[in-house]
């Protein structure tokens, strides 16, 4: 559930009004005080140190989870107040991450939960005053759109697996694409085998669930198209290498970079980008049962490569293998592809920044620089040619786990291997299992955390 904020923007506020008032303070801690007027105002502490822009997203998102907390569903700001010359940011760029920030602030997945007795709190309504120009106004609405659309993200990631199959998956996908110019084609199983997409078939065989695979496509302009890739496992179990009680309980977040990719097409559309973007999200789920695919099988994937199954809980990369395949017949200018690939990628980076994997460096430095100017993180691991030694398959053309067995590298190997299926395009591979949910001090609800959506905006703009 996300009650979505209204945001009131005028030049000045009634004297008479008591709406509560929002401003920075440079202290550590954050204080609500009642004015002798009878309005509240609450001083959000900003430390006293100077505010880097990171520390800037955040305390954004502080004042909406500090009003919450408090109950205050109405307050006001005055937009200059809000700004920290020394970032040196635009009026129209803190207009937008002020509005991104407050939606993603402002949302709690509660579907499912019994509302309380005083209802939920939720900020219902934020009224700008000061210079707030017509520039102003727009950038307001386009990163309250931005952030409404990562929470969408965030709530179809949050959705139990039971209520959330490939099959469902795929309608989700029609629901969120009404309305837009976004065009959505769902191909089923006969589809697939026709596809000779191997790899999907056989990581989704041990499920009573069939696998779909979703096709998005926005075509803002016509021409070459950029391809995202979306990793939609409903949920994952590990198959018949299974994985433990604690390993399993997060698990119908899998296909996080599935909703992603929907949810970026869909943005797409509703910001009017003049791009032509494609989404692909092979779905499945991947269960142990008598007809699971084996440790030991060997798949043939749809580009004709065959490959080795050493491990079934590495099936993101097998089902990812066929979608890369498929980008192709697009000839596209490039292709992301988004996903909670490895736990590896979570040891190496904590849970603050996801791992980019690419052999191009420009295209490097600027996913870097897009992820920190829109919040959703990003740093570079190899991609060296040394490590397609270590999954070079014994009885299979490629392997889906290191050869030797070893417990080294998986984020790496997981990305190597992918780029065995993704060297006729420019490619990027997007492992955001470290930003898979939300952490402490984040100000975000529990649960998922929408990355790399505002990245993917932004790199569709800039590409």
């Amino acid at each position: 559930m996300h009650k979505k904020i209204q945001f009131v923007l005028a030049k000045k506020l009634h004297k008479k009004n008591k709406v509560a008032s929002i401003q920075f303070e440079a202290a550590e801690e954050s204080s609500l005080v009642r004015l002798p007027s009878g309005k509240k105002m609450l001083s959000v502490g900003i430390g006293k140190e100077q505010v880097s822009r990171r520390h800037y997203l955040n305390l954004l998102r502080k004042i909406v989870t500090i009003a919450k907390a408090h109950r205050i569903a109405i307050f006001r700001f005055r937009f200059d107040d809000l700004l920290l010359p020394h970032l040196e940011l635009s009026r129209t760029d803190a207009a937008e991450l002020i509005a991104t920030n407050f939606e993603m602030a402002n949302f709690e997945f509660v579907s499912y939960k019994t509302p309380p007795p005083d209802g939920w709190r939720f900020v219902k309504t934020v009224i700008v005053t000061g210079n707030v120009d017509r520039a102003v106004r727009n950038a307001f609405i386009r990163g309250q759109r931005i952030g409404e659309e990562v929470n969408a993200c965030r709530a179809l990631a949050n959705t139990p697996a039971g209520m959330m199959t490939p099959t469902i998956l795929a309608d989700e996908a029609k629901k969120a694409a009404r309305g837009t110019k976004v065009k959505v084609k769902i191909l089923g199983v006969r589809d697939i085998k026709k596809l000779k997409m191997g790899a999907i078939l056989g990581v989704s065989q041990g499920s009573s669930e069939e696998p779909r695979f979703i096709i998005l496509e926005y075509r803002g302009v016509p021409g070459k198209p950029i391809v995202l890739v979306g990793k939609g496992v409903t949920f994952d179990t590990g198959g018949l290498n299974l994985k433990s009680t604690e390993g399993m309980s997060d698990m119908h977040l899998d296909m996080s970079g599935g909703a992603a990719v929907i949810h970026t097409a869909v943005l797409a559309a509703k910001l009017g980008l003049k791009k032509h973007v494609i989404g692909l999200i092979p779905a499945v789920e991947n269960m142990p049962s008598g007809s699971s695919y084996r440790p030991g099988d060997v798949l043939r994937s749809m580009s004709g490569k065959t490959i080795e199954v050493l491990n079934t809980d590495a099936e993101g990369r097998i089902i990812l293998a066929d979608a890369l395949t498929y980008a192709e017949r697009y000839k596209p200018r490039l292709v992301v592809d988004v996903a909670t690939l490895t736990g590896a990628a979570v040891v190496a980076l904590g849970e603050r920044a996801s791992a980019i994997f690419t052999k191009d460096e420009k295209l490097e430095h600027l996913v870097r620089k897009l992820g920190e100017e829109s919040g959703d993180y990003v740093w570079p691991m190899p991609l060296w040619d040394e490590y397609k030694e270590d999954i070079k398959g014994t009885f299979g053309d490629i392997a889906n786990d290191h050869i030797r067995r070893s417990r080294y590298g998986g984020a790496v190997l997981g990305a190597v291997f992918l780029y065995a299926f993704a060297k006729k395009y420019p490619w990027v591979h997007i492992d955001i299992a470290p930003r898979m949910t939300a952490i402490e001090g984040e100000f975000l609800s529990k649960g998922a955390a929408g990355a790399p959506m505002r990245l993917l905006i932004k790199l569709l703009e800039k590409i």
